[in-house]
Parts: structure tokens; sequence; C-alpha cells
């Protein structure tokens, strides 16, 4: 037997051996850590399966393996890995990266994501990888069909619960401890959405968005399992709620700083640094709910602050229901020609779409802000003495006598901000 022959039987037993280990796994109920595991013992490389937009679902890497990813940019602060980085093969060192699908059905699963550091991956690697993949797109589908199942209970049980439908305290305590949810703590409630398209952008096809809510929610879900395990977090179809624990500080502004906080954390974690495709999101926040009563009050709160935030600030912002001030106030009148109707009479030129008015407005904003102190407001906005004067000039010849009656001021002050909600 040739050296060729030789090296071609090996590798064909160890693609057989490495199939018979994973088939052996899948038929004992193993998960994706089992055939990482596997696959980086035979194949002598690091293995992770990973969400389609590069977050980890299950790894066999050495601390050495995730040092050369991150060193190579390949690893986000996250720990996401950045598949759109490493497309299907990515160099790190003298060593390389693969990336392949797992798909099943026409339909992407995950990635598998294989490094060996001090080589190059060749083709019999890659050869038994694509029988890895196969193998966990197998378990994958079985998987996620239980999930299913799972998440739309736990979903309609939170549902009914955040919407008043259930009043029985052992039913509410019995699911909890069935879904290992902790619920006798203070929380905040979370409300996340995917921000819709641009204008710029195609209109995602139904199968489209359910995808992106898919991973969406899965991110959550994985997230908001790193900071406590016992935290619900279910995809509501067009939201992902999440009840975050702010720890034994019942509910004054000591819990709300707390709230604030992990909010930030776990925002900041689903985000990553934006990377994999992953689409921009906005979120409302409740005030701590200190008690299963208080959560439908808590729900109703964090979908009025994503309603408004997404209005006053675009896509892409976390509101919180106690920092909306005169906001959800104006955002409870129905009638939004008459908000218009409002700030027209009030503002008059100034309500126009214009960047000279938008530039008044800011002038008038950091007015208001210093209570008209000239010299402070023409320092916060780097113009010269005399030519904030003129400004004040001009906005009392359109407005009126601002800087001498309060009741204008109180008046344009509300105009502003409803301009920011019924544009």
């Amino acid at each position: 037997m040739t050296p060729n022959e030789r090296g071609a039987a090996v590798a064909l037993a160890r693609v057989d051996a490495l199939h018979t280990g994973l088939t052996q796994i899948v038929l004992e109920g193993g998960n994706l850590d089992g055939i990482a595991a596997e696959v980086a013992r035979v194949l002598d490389v690091g293995v992770a399966f990973s969400s389609t937009d590069g977050r980890e679902r299950a790894a066999a890497f050495s601390e050495e393996h995730r040092g050369l990813l991150e060193e190579h940019g390949l690893l986000d602060p996250t720990g996401r890995l950045r598949t759109e980085r490493i497309g299907e093969s990515a160099r790190a060192g003298a060593g390389e990266v693969r990336s392949l699908r797992v798909a099943a059905g026409g339909v992407d699963l995950a990635r598998l994501v294989c490094l060996r550091g001090n080589g190059p991956i060749d083709a019999d690697d890659v050869h038994a990888l694509e029988r890895a993949a196969a193998v966990a797109a197998l378990l994958i589908t079985r998987e996620e069909a239980v999930t299913a199942v799972e998440n739309k209970y736990r979903g309609d049980f939170l549902r009914d619960l955040l919407l008043r439908r259930t009043s029985d305290d052992d039913y509410v305590a019995e699911h909890a401890d069935t879904f290992g949810w902790d619920l006798g703590r203070p929380v905040v409630v979370v409300c996340a959405e995917i921000d819709p398209p641009g204008p710029e952008e195609p209109a995602p096809s139904r199968a489209q968005r359910r995808q992106w809510q898919e991973r969406f929610s899965a991110a959550w879900r994985q997230v908001t399992r790193a900071l406590d395990p016992a935290t619900p977090s279910v995809d509501f179809s067009s939201e992902v709620v999440t009840l975050l624990p702010v720890g034994e500080l019942g509910s004054g502004a000591e819990a709300a700083v707390a709230g604030h906080d992990v909010v930030r954390r776990a925002v900041t974690a689903v985000t990553g640094d934006k990377g994999g495709g992953r689409r921009p999101f906005s979120v409302g926040v409740s005030r701590v709910a200190s008690s299963l009563e208080a959560l439908p009050e808590a729900y109703a709160q964090a979908r009025r602050a994503v309603e408004i935030g997404r209005r006053v600030s675009g896509g892409g912002s976390t509101t919180f229901f106690d920092q909306l001030g005169l906001h959800r106030l104006i955002a409870l009148i129905p009638d939004t020609g008459e908000l218009r109707a409002f700030t027209r009479d009030v503002l008059g030129p100034l309500a126009e779409a214009t960047t000279e008015a938008a530039d008044l407005r800011d002038t008038l904003q950091v007015l208001l802000d210093t209570n008209f102190n000239v010299a402070e407001a023409a320092r916060l906005q780097f113009f010269h003495y005399n030519t904030m004067r003129y400004r004040v000039s001009k906005l009392e010849r359109l407005l009126g006598p601002l800087s001498s009656d309060p009741h204008l001021r109180l008046d344009v002050a509300v105009a502003l901000r409803v301009l920011e909600i019924a544009r």
C-alpha cells in the first residue's frame, strides 16, 4: 500500500469512526455539546455550533482557541462568532477556521465552526465536518420541534398572567416551578421589538420575518439564561417579553437604578456588535414590579414605553417608563390631528419640517432648559452672546414674549414635546 493509499484509508476510518460516534450520541439522547466534543476529539480541532448570526449554542473550544479567534477579530466582545467575517474559511495565524451550514429542508438551522490552530483544515476534515453537520441538523430539528411546543406553552401562560387572565396563585406557582421560573422577586418587564425595515430595504417575506423573530427570541433567551437561569423570556410573536430580576430592593429609587443597569447589560449583550445579519430593535422597560399583582400594569408600562420611545427617538431606542415624563400624557391623546393643530397654533412657523425651523427649535429648547439665561444658552450652543440675543428677538417676534410670560413658555415647552410624537 502506497503512502497516499494509507493516508486515504486512515482518513476514511476516521470519518467512519466519527459518524458511528455521532450516531451513538444522538441515539442515546445526547446534545450539541456531545457532538462538538466528539468532533473535537476525533479531528483534534476546536468546534462550536452557533446560530446563523454566530451566537454560540455549544462548543468544544479551549482557551487557546478562543484567544486565537479573538486575536484575529473573529470573536466579538460578547463572545459572538463573527460568522460574516469567517465566511466559508478564514485564516487564523498559522491555522484556519472553517464555517459550514447546518441545514435541513433548505432552511439554515445553525453554523458549525471549526478551528485548527496549527495548520489548515484539509478536504478529509471537511468531509468529516459535513457528516457532523448532517447529524447536528437531525438533532437540532428534533430539539426545535420540542422547543416550539414548550415556548408556546410558556408564552400562553405568561400572556395569561400579564393580561390578568389567571388569579389562582397555586396555578401560577405550579407552572412557574415547572418552567424553572422565579416569579417571587422584584422584576422589570422588558418588551423588545424588531424595528421595521427601512424605506431603502426590500420588503421581507413572511418566512423571513419569522426567521428574524425566532433568532431574536433565541438571543434574548440565551442572554437572560446567562444572567439568571430562572428569568422568564418568551416570544409573543411580534415581541419578546422578559421579566428581568432587580434584586431584593423593593420598588424605590435604588431598585429603579438596579433595573436600568440590568436592562442595559441585557440589551448590550443581545445587540453585540450588530454583525451577523442582526436586526435593530427597540426596547421598552416598566417600573419595578414587586409582586405578581403588579405584573399586568408593568407589562402595559413596557408596551407604552417601547411605543413612545420609537415615536420620539426612532428605532434602536431603549426607553424606561419612569423617564417618559410628559410624553406619557401626550401619548394618551388618540387624536393626532388635534395634537398637530396644537403645535401649529403654538409654534407657528417653527412647527414646519424645514431646516431653519428645526434649528430655531433647537435654540428654543436650550433657552427653555436654561430658563432663558441668554449667556448660558449661547455657551451651550457655541454662539456669540449677540448672536443669541438676535435669536431670542426673532423667537419672540414669531411666538410672543417668551422671556417674560411663564404661561407662554409652558405652552411652547409642551408643544415641543408634542411635536416629537405627532410629526
